[in-house]
């Protein structure tokens, strides 16, 4: 079984870069899409983007498109998120999980702790 962990929030300034990771241990990721998602305090979580890892082929929603970068890592059976000229209203709990299906905008699995960015104006 594959288990996520996510790693890498902070808080920073308005305009800085954050990259997120979310590692894998139990398996190689090489059969999933991978996903980005967050919550902001008294919101429902959304999807960031997501990857499948076997091709790198990536999608993303509008409000991070230009800004946010999805990457694997082969070599660390990881996931990260470069996360470029943030703004207040990225800041949120961030979650990794496994895509239901690529294309797709949901994920399935346990939900891990997140890790927690946030961004000052």
């Amino acid at each position: 079984q594959v288990q996520l962990v996510e790693s890498g929030g902070g808080s920073v300034q308005e305009g800085d870069s954050l990259r997120l990771s979310c590692a894998a241990s139990g398996d190689s990721l090489s059969k999933y899409a991978v996903g980005w998602f967050r919550q902001a305090r008294g919101k429902g979580r959304e999807f960031v983007a997501a990857i499948s890892f076997s091709s790198g082929d990536s999608y993303a929603a509008d409000s991070v498109k230009g800004r946010f970068v999805i990457l694997r890592d082969r070599a660390g059976n990881a996931v990260h998120l470069q996360m470029n000229n943030l703004k207040a209203e990225d800041t949120a709990v961030y979650y990794c999980n496994f895509m239901d299906y690529f294309g797709g905008k949901t994920g399935f699995g346990s939900w891990g702790q997140g890790t927690q960015v946030t961004v000052s104006s």
